[in-house]
C-alpha cells in the first residue's frame, strides 16, 4: 500500500492505494443488459438514465449521421442523441415522456 495526501477544494485527505502487479487478474465491470439490433442495423440506445423530452424522428424517416434523433433529459441537462450512421429509422420504441434506463433501445437505423 502506498499512502498519499491529496487536496480537494482546499480540504486535505489521506488516501491509500494498493499497487497490484501486471500479472494480477483485472476486475471485470458488471455487464449491463443490452438489446440486440437487427442484422445490419445500428441500435440507438440511451447513454444514461433519464426522461425523453422530444422525439425528432418518425418510423421510416431517412436520417444522416449526426442528425438529432432524441432529446434526453438527464441530471437536469438536455442531451441530444445523434444518429450514429446514415439510414432509415426502424423499430422506433421511444416516446416523449418515457423514463428510460441506461442502454434502453430507442430505435434501430437500417
Amino acid at each position: 500500500m502506498k499512502k498519499y495526501r491529496v487536496n480537494v477544494n482546499g480540504s486535505a485527505y489521506e488516501i491509500e492505494i494498493e499497487e497490484i502487479s501486471a500479472s494480477a487478474a483485472p476486475v471485470a465491470a458488471p455487464a449491463a443488459p443490452v438489446s440486440a439490433a437487427p442484422a445490419g442495423g445500428a441500435a440507438v440506445k440511451s447513454p444514461m438514465p433519464g426522461t425523453i423530452l422530444d422525439v425528432k424522428v418518425r418510423e421510416g424517416q431517412s436520417v444522416k449521421k449526426g442528425d438529432t434523433l432524441f432529446i434526453l433529459e438527464a441530471m437536469k441537462m438536455e442531451n441530444e442523441i445523434p444518429a450514429p450512421v446514415d439510414g432509415k429509422i426502424a423499430g422506433l420504441r421511444a416516446r416523449k415522456g418515457d423514463s428510460v434506463e441506461t442502454n434502453a433501445l430507442f430505435c434501430t437505423i437500417v
